[in-house]
């Protein structure tokens, strides 16, 4: 097998998760591929092209650059929310009240359900400049 490296690219953009730093492991994965959904919906080409391997055996696309996921208490969660609003960033959330949903359309009518400051948010995703993510995210901690 041939591994190909290929010099380090720096993105311009970064993407963040932000996890409640109490979840389960199972709701840590759980919620962290619906936020990752989110982001890769906003914007074209944060998602790449389709993989193939040697054999021609086709395999779908990912997201082009690297995502870091932080943990979080639910102070430095809902202040990484409030900064991600004033800075106009695109951002998915995920509350509490989705673990307890069964579809989509629930999913969006149990967050319609209460106001942006009552929100009792487990994780959100952030996509923007560098800087501004490093300092929407500050008091997070990398994932352990």
């Amino acid at each position: 097998m041939t591994t190909v490296l290929e010099p380090t690219v720096r993105f311009d953009t970064k993407i963040a998760i932000v996890l409640r730093d109490d979840l389960l492991p199972w709701q840590e994965l759980n919620v962290t591929a619906f936020l990752v959904s989110g982001i890769a919906t906003r914007e074209d080409g944060l998602v790449g092209d389709p993989y193939e391997d040697g054999d021609g055996q086709q395999y779908l696309p990912m997201m082009r650059q690297p995502m870091l996921v932080f943990t979080a208490d639910a102070a430095v969660l809902r202040s990484a929310h409030a900064a991600a609003l004033r800075r106009g960033m695109p951002m998915s959330i995920y509350t509490r009240d989705l673990f307890a949903t069964g579809h989509d359309e629930a999913n969006r009518a149990a967050v319609r359900a209460v106001g942006t400051d009552e929100l009792d948010l487990v994780g959100i995703a952030v996509h923007g400049p560098r800087n501004a993510v490093d300092k929407t995210v500050k008091g997070a901690r990398l994932h352990a």
